[in-house]
């Protein structure tokens, strides 16, 4: 009966070469390791910006000016269902691809959107207030007005801007086929919105006037005339999880008027928490809720 009779200590084969082949191989890691050029080390140094806590601007008159860092939320939609929907007010975010985040510690460029249950500022969802045409910074933004919306994603020397432009058979979103919504590092056409008021029949009336932080408002894209929007039924699969897609369309009801998935805020931070937003803030109870408290013998003041 044959018997292995080598015992581990027993060379074979190339094996000096394969000893010189590892040793190329540790010095290649730790080269790289001391360089921070491993995957590991860009895709945490992508994943610390975009997760970097930021401040929004607190407003002091109301309003949203050129300039401010805001939040853009959607409102919660009590009328849909939680099993086959995304409930809770969903803000919308910068979402690098998932195979370029395990590549590269920098932003891609175009690089896509989506809308998640967000309440904290950080880089990926913080967006700057900018004027198109002039240096308007610190003046009030008005309903009607262009303006860009910019974000950095965590970075110092990066802006990308909010765009979109006409779908097409080769260029569309992922899951329902509507128009895309992306950013871009370019400065053009693509990246001019507008903000509305979101009752139909009083929207001429408030053309001009200022746009109010965390109120809800309609926000169309001048090029394609459609409305940003979030589809909470559809879902993407992203470096985060589960989030829900974001589109250039407005959705209408038999009435003509924009359904809640046009509907965003503009929201600004606390200004008793620098770290949190005013949707963090109680909100006061209605006054038909007093009276009705009031009647009850519920009012203990």
């Amino acid at each position: 009966m044959a018997q292995n009779r080598y015992g581990p200590g027993v060379r074979m084969g190339n094996w000096n070469e394969d000893a010189y082949l590892e040793e190329e191989l540790m010095k290649d890691f730790l080269e790289k390791r001391d360089k921070g050029k491993l995957l590991i080390q860009r895709s945490r140094r992508l994943k610390k910006n975009l997760l970097r806590p930021m401040q929004l601007s607190i407003t002091e008159d109301g309003y949203i000016h050129y300039g401010d860092k805001v939040m853009l939320v959607n409102p919660d939609d009590p009328d849909v269902e939680a099993d086959m929907f995304l409930g809770g007010d969903l803000s919308l975010c910068m979402t690098p691809d998932e195979i370029q985040c395990h590549l590269r510690d920098e932003l891609e460029v175009p690089c896509g959107l989506s809308a998640v249950q967000a309440k904290t500022p950080i880089g990926r969802n913080i967006f700057i207030i900018l004027s198109i045409h002039r240096d308007a910074t610190g003046q009030v933004l008005r309903y009607g007005q262009d303006f860009s919306l910019g974000i950095t994603g965590g970075f110092e020397n990066k802006m990308l801007y909010l765009s979109s432009d006409h779908r097409t058979l080769l260029k569309s979103s992922k899951r329902s086929l509507l128009q895309e919504v992306y950013l871009t590092d370019e400065v053009s056409h693509m990246n001019c919105w507008q903000a509305a008021f979101p009752d139909p029949q009083l929207r001429l009336e408030y053309e001009g006037f200022p746009v109010p932080a965390n109120a809800k408002i309609l926000i169309n894209h001048c090029h394609t005339n459609r409305g940003l929007a979030v589809h909470r039924h559809l879902f993407l699969s992203t470096y985060f999880g589960k989030e829900a897609e974001v589109v250039a369309h407005t959705h209408l009801d038999s009435h003509r008027v924009e359904k809640p998935s046009n509907h965003w805020m503009l929201v600004t931070g606390n200004p008793r928490d620098a770290s949190s937003t005013m949707l963090d803030l109680p909100k006061p109870p209605a006054e038909d809720t007093r009276a009705v408290e009031q009647a009850m013998g519920l009012d203990t003041q």
